[in-house]
């Protein structure tokens, strides 16, 4: 029996300081597409997360096209999830010697390509 190799590139990105919701929204249009037409939406969408989650899929076809010898034009964006990360906190100084909080939330992406399967 021959195994078939598990030709998959990733990429993670660990804590980008963005909201989990803002990510999940740019990241849901992408998933499931080809890697040409994912740079074409990731560039014309108005929304800050897209700028990131752009260097993250060229991150990742330079990954396949580098280490695996994948071309990139059979590329496609095969799984791609947006995980929540830490929180920092801080302490804004206010009136009468109190404080308030300040969170920051911070999110994971990873990004999977595959090769598409000629038949």
């Amino acid at each position: 029996m021959i195994k078939k190799e598990n030709r998959e590139a990733k990429v993670l990105a660990q804590n980008i300081c963005m909201s989990v919701f803002k990510a999940r929204r740019v990241i849901d249009q992408i998933r499931g597409r080809s890697y040409e037409e994912a740079l074409m939406i990731l560039e014309l969408m108005p929304y800050r997360a897209s700028y990131p989650i752009l260097k993250l899929v060229y991150s990742a076809a330079a990954n396949a096209s580098h280490n695996m010898g994948l071309n990139e034009v059979d590329l496609f964006i095969s799984k791609a999830e947006v995980n929540r990360g830490t929180i920092v906190k801080k302490l804004k100084p206010r009136a009468r010697g109190r404080s308030y909080l300040i969170k920051k939330t911070t999110c994971h992406i990873k990004i999977f390509l595959k090769e598409k399967y000629k038949i």
